[in-house]
């Protein structure tokens, strides 16, 4: 086993520069961020303009931390065009790394500024030894692997590569197909995941209807009244219970009808084989408690998905990983605590994603497709000090009173 020699590096989302202030102030050793036209971030990107991204690279460095910008997106050939002429601002820059996963823009990289580092992105789906070596015989520097991975699979390629910078997700949003590979936005609404602009379909509301096939091969709602499915969504406890009893007293043999609660008389037939039926909709990662083991396997750098989320959100989630990275180092024993504050955050629930397998905890949430949090509210934002005075000034977000 690899022990690293050096602490390894909390790596936070940036999608505005003040969620980057609040990362860095928080715990975080670097931020990464990407350009809209490039990167899987269209929507709610400050870093749309070339100016507030050398100001975030510039104040990175001036704080002696790194910033990376994602250049990961799936490119048809009018972006390949475009790419080197946009990218020669964004270099000048002199970001820490590019992150990339289309072989074809590495190449053209390579080639053009082969003394810019490249960190391989999860999109290009590394899941072993062999691809991570082969991604360094083409010269990047750092490996970010595929989210399927399991502990003991990240240990043994460490081991095959030691020489390799490795980096894993740690905390955030799970996509349901392969590493984001994803086309249901594409299908549903055109809206091409892999090139920024996914709308989340899988976390929509979706209703189960009973199908019959014709004898020309179509498969149509069995129904009379088809407004009516036989599964409706599950928004509690008791319900969901409900719709599980509902879905076991249907034959395996039977087919089913998805229609979006938004788009009516619009069905998509769902099949189902002897592993069962599979549900989008996946819980949020959370890998805190794995902190220490992925130190000893000697991961480079932990990340944490959020690109979209608020500064609350950012600064919460660098200052517990801060908290399990500082203990861990000080080879002090898990504080299950923060298990607790990562609870208080918004989230879809909570799985370990792939990092243990056969874990008896379930890996989808069934009831609710949008972020809910009950156990902590954001109060307030501190925006001005005077120490003179010892005086705060809040910019209030919810009420509280003295002593909360």
């Amino acid at each position: 086993m690899n022990i690293p020699d050096k602490t390894p590096e909390l790596l936070s989302p940036a999608g505005t520069l003040k969620n980057m202030e609040y990362a860095f102030a928080y715990g975080a050793d670097a931020v990464y961020a990407g350009q809209p036209r490039y990167s899987l971030r269209v929507r709610e990107n400050e870093f749309n303009h070339l100016e507030n991204l050398a100001r975030g690279i510039e104040r990175a460095h001036a704080l002696g931390k790194k910033f990376f910008v994602a250049s990961n997106v799936s490119p048809h050939n009018n972006k390949v065009r475009t790419y080197l002429d946009d990218m020669q601002a964004v270099i000048d820059m002199h970001p820490d790394a590019l992150i990339m996963a289309d072989p074809g823009l590495i190449m053209l990289v390579r080639e053009k500024w082969p003394d810019m580092p490249i960190h391989l992105s999860v999109q290009a789906n590394a899941v072993n030894w062999a691809a991570v070596k082969f991604w360094q015989q083409m010269g990047l520097t750092r490996v970010i692997l595929s989210r399927e991975l399991g502990l003991d699979e990240i240990e043994e390629i460490k081991q095959q590569c030691p020489d390799m910078e490795l980096e894993v997700f740690v905390h955030g949003a799970l996509c349901i197909a392969y590493s984001g590979r994803c086309l249901l936005s594409g299908y549903m609404n055109h809206r091409d995941p892999n090139q920024g602009a996914c709308t989340n379909a899988c976390r929509w509301n979706y209703q189960v209807h009973e199908a019959k096939q014709t004898e020309t091969g179509d498969i149509i709602p069995a129904q009379v009244d088809p407004s009516q499915p036989i599964i409706q969504p599950a928004p509690g406890p008791s319900q969901q219970a409900a719709a599980h009893e509902a879905l076991n007293q249907v034959s395996k043999d039977d087919l089913f009808l998805l229609q979006e609660k938004g788009r009516p008389n619009e069905y998509m037939p769902a099949f189902e084989d002897e592993h069962g039926t599979y549900i989008m909709n996946s819980k949020d990662l959370r890998a805190v408690q794995h902190i220490k083991r992925l130190i000893d396997i000697g991961v480079d750098s932990f990340k944490i998905e959020g690109r979209t989320k608020s500064y609350y959100y950012v600064a919460r989630t660098a200052q517990v990983y801060r908290h399990a990275i500082d203990d861990a180092l000080a080879g002090k024993e898990f504080d299950m605590t923060l298990m607790d504050e990562l609870e208080g955050l918004a989230s879809r629930g909570y799985t370990e994603g792939f990092y243990r397998r056969h874990v008896p905890s379930e890996y989808q949430n069934y009831e609710n497709g949008s972020s809910t949090h009950t156990r902590q509210q954001f109060v307030g934002e501190v925006i001005d000090y005077h120490p003179d005075e010892n005086r705060i000034t809040v910019d209030v977000k919810n009420r509280f009173a003295v002593g909360d």
